[in-house]
């Protein structure tokens, strides 16, 4: 079974061409793309917005927004 349906290649395969005339450009920013991982992320993100078959992203991807961690104190005493 294939993990990635019709859409998600045509998505890709657009935004590697647009990558390589220098026509792609990334979200808010507005900068044009220069990496090859960066395009095909661009092309999976919009063949899962249209609905296709793409596997959802993996944990590490996402930002994680979340508090300050606090330092463990050593519970040591110390001689003297």
């Amino acid at each position: 079974m294939a993990k990635y349906g019709r859409k998600a290649q045509e998505k890709v395969e657009r935004a590697m061409h647009e990558r390589k005339r220098g026509k792609l450009k990334s979200g808010r920013s507005g900068k044009t793309v220069k990496s090859r991982k960066q395009a095909i992320a661009i092309g999976l993100s919009e063949a899962r917005k249209a609905g296709g078959k793409v596997p959802s992203r993996k944990g590490g991807s996402k930002k994680k927004r979340g508090g300050s961690k606090k330092r463990k104190t050593s519970s040591r005493k110390k001689k003297g």
